[in-house]
């Protein structure tokens, strides 16, 4: 660790709470890998008024259970269920937990000892961290295993490889029927241009442009039979597509270590900034719809050299990887310890067991 860092609290014991979103569970176990932090992962459900009175209203008493003592050193929190439960853990401890919101929380500064709001989120005071990025769990070292280890059906694909990350309609963005043909248009121009393709959707890709998809590269993708066929059947069959649609384990890792280049849409914030973590050339297929903040975000991430929008062929360019998660466990760090420091009587005998 450099001079002049705040020592991380390797020893802390830790929670992160989860409203059991993927996107907030990887900031979140991002952070706390960060920190050398072995969590303890708490999933909460609460019932469909409580959860609608959040972040407002009370914690569901089904789940107090899950949050009884011995508290921990430290909690982070992610997502506006989350947020009765992390300010119930800090009552409940007589203040005794250092809390960590990850987001802008719709319930102010006041929500945790410390929020860590990307900066597009627009978010400003002493206890705010403002990164350009969120965090994820992607290191250097994760990225490189990965690579030496790539799931047999992104490895059975020839050089040069694009990786398709593939969101769905959103809160800001809804996939036309126009931009499933452009994004369909770009696959096609991607296989003429010479390019092998490995795609991944996820829950909230629009069902049709799945089968789109499918349709568009079943020719391309020879069914692999086994794990150590996969070299030979690429070479015999010449396999030049993947798409990863729900059956099996979800490639992502393997798609992001992989590929030489990588194309992925601009509703997921998170799918972006893992992109960009990777050092690979990362281009941004926009669909219809958008948000201001989203905008900022992107443009950020290009002016720092990470992205570049897709303008309907891929560009060849160096960066270095973009990943906020170390420097913003760092900062968390720092202020943690200046929490024990001011109250090391309360912290004495909190930490769970």
């Amino acid at each position: 660790m450099g001079e002049g860092r705040a020592p991380r609290p390797r020893s802390a014991s830790a929670w992160v709470l989860s409203d059991g979103r993927a996107g907030h569970e990887i900031q979140s176990l991002g952070i706390a890998d960060a920190l050398g932090l072995s969590p303890r992962l708490i999933r909460l459900a609460p019932s469909g008024l409580i959860a609608a009175l959040a972040p407002f209203g009370p914690i569901d008493p089904r789940e107090a259970r899950l949050l009884a003592p011995p508290y921990p050193d430290l909690v982070i929190a992610c997502g506006r269920r989350t947020i009765p439960y992390l300010r119930h853990v800090k009552r409940a401890s007589g203040g005794a937990v250092f809390t960590v919101y990850v987001n802008r929380p719709a319930s102010g500064l006041g929500t945790a000892d410390v929020i860590v709001a990307p900066r597009h989120d627009g978010l400003a005071g002493k206890n705010v961290i403002a990164p350009l990025a969120p965090a994820n769990r992607l290191t250097p070292q994760r990225l490189a295993e990965a690579r030496a280890a790539l799931d047999p059906r992104v490895a059975a694909l020839p050089e040069p490889q694009v990786g398709l990350l593939i969101g769905g309609d959103s809160r800001h963005f809804r996939f036309s029927q126009r931009d499933a043909e452009k994004l369909l248009a770009a696959v096609g121009a991607l296989l003429d241009q010479g390019w092998s393709v490995a795609a991944t959707v996820s829950r909230r890709t629009p069902a049709g442009l799945v089968e789109a998809l499918r349709e568009r590269l079943a020719s391309l993708h020879p069914t692999l039979a086994d794990a150590r066929a996969a070299f030979s059947h690429a070479r015999e069959k010449e396999a030049r597509a993947f798409l990863w649609a729900g059956d099996g384990e979800n490639p992502y890792l393997s798609i992001l270590a992989g590929a030489q280049a990588l194309l992925v849409t601009a509703d997921s914030v998170n799918m972006v900034a893992e992109a960009a973590a990777t050092g690979t050339p990362v281009h941004v297929f926009e669909p219809e719809g958008g948000a201001a903040k989203i905008a900022v975000f992107l443009d950020a991430l290009e002016q720092r050299g990470a992205l570049r929008r897709w303008r309907g062929r891929l560009e060849h360019w160096r960066y270095e990887p973009l990943n906020e998660t170390p420097a913003i466990a760092e900062e968390i760090a720092r202020r943690y310890a200046a929490f024990r420091s001011a109250a090391p009587g309360l912290l004495r005998g909190s930490r769970a067991s």
